[in-house]
């Protein structure tokens, strides 16, 4: 007797949380210990992940596969806590705190930079992803600024990241976040300074 595909017990949606979950998981291990050693064996990673090797390579087939991954996953988590700050915070308040997710990213990517350059480099290798949807993030929030008149008019989003270039010349492997947070409260204060409504 054949099984039917629509039997009762057959729990579709669980499974794909449940894989999804295991997926997120590996990323977040994968994130911590390819920035503390870009050479870190897969086999280590699937284990801290508590995965088994077969889940680890269906999700990713190769180290390339993984750093790209990770690099893209964390840039979508960043673009999308834009709107999520927006939808519960001030402007103002959710651009700050924006800033403190986009230094998180810049630290880990600073992590990962040797792990990133080994998988980019080299004939035939892919290209690093794009940055577009952390600008369109940011674009977002300095117009909900700007229309509240919480920072100076006419500011773009290529103007802020080179204002916060200096994120990238701090060491992630020092005591990085009172310096960021120094540096981001300084760029913040530039920003508020000729708003309209102040």
């Amino acid at each position: 007797m054949g099984y039917h595909k629509d039997a009762p017990g057959r729990a579709e949606p669980p499974q794909r949380a449940d894989a999804q979950r295991n997926r997120e998981r590996i990323l977040e291990v994968a994130l911590t210990e390819l920035t503390r050693a870009a050479d870190t064996p897969l086999s280590v990673i699937a284990k801290k992940a508590c995965v088994g090797q077969g889940t680890f390579y269906r999700n990713f087939p190769s180290r390339e596969a993984l750093v790209l991954e990770i690099y893209r996953y964390e840039m979508r988590q960043v673009a999308a806590s834009a709107a999520q700050l927006l939808s519960t915070r001030e402007p103002d308040r959710a651009l700050r705190e924006w800033m403190d997710r986009l230094a998180r990213f810049a630290m880990a990517k600073a992590g990962l930079a040797e792990a990133i350059r080994q998988v980019t480099s080299g004939p035939g290798s892919p290209a690093k992803p794009g940055h577009s949807a952390v600008t369109d993030a940011a674009e977002l929030l300095l117009r909900a600024c700007e229309e509240a008149g919480t920072i100076r008019p006419g500011v773009t989003a290529e103007d802020f990241f080179l204002a916060i270039g200096g994120l990238w010349q701090i060491d992630p492997a020092g005591d990085w976040q009172p310096r960021a947070a120094w540096l981001l409260d300084l760029v913040m204060d530039g920003l508020r300074a000729g708003a309209p409504g102040r």
